[in-house]
């Protein structure tokens, strides 16, 4: 399993949100990282469309958490940022083509899998995810080649 670059992504601005406890630019976030300014600018109106970060444009302006980094939960960002319902072709019921689909358990077995998955996911905060904050602003103020 691959989590999708717009999942990576909103881990990673919300992680950057929550070590730096400020409002930041794409711009910011982008470089520290060594990521594409524009998937990350789609990504942030994702992430403000979950009500997880607010926007400003203009001068001054850039994202910040909307929440707590202790409130928001990786399993729940996953969820909403991962297209879970196709992860197997017999998880999709309008579009499902397989012959064996109902008679045979590996549907069954990946869905509890991907269940465990979330769950354990869902034990997890955004501030669990940078247990030293200091040590990972310094990481990513180290300038990224490429």
């Amino acid at each position: 399993m691959r989590l999708n670059l717009q999942t990576d992504f909103a881990l990673r601005v919300l992680m950057f949100l929550a070590a730096r406890k400020q409002r930041a630019s794409v711009e910011e976030i982008a470089d520290a990282y060594g990521i594409s300014r524009n998937h990350l600018t789609k990504v942030a109106g994702q992430l403000a469309e979950m009500g997880l970060v607010t926007t400003r444009r203009g001068r001054g302006g850039g994202i910040e958490l909307a929440r707590e980094p202790e409130t928001i939960s990786v399993g729940a960002v996953v969820r909403e940022m991962e297209s879970l319902a196709g992860f197997v072709e017999c998880f999709e019921r309008d579009s499902n083509t397989c012959p064996v689909a109902g008679a045979c358990g590996l549907q069954g077995a990946l869905r509890l899998a991907l269940d465990d998955f979330l769950l354990r996911l869902d034990g997890y905060t955004v501030a669990d995810m940078i247990p030293r904050p200091d040590r990972f602003a310094k990481a990513l103020a180290t300038p990224r080649s490429g």
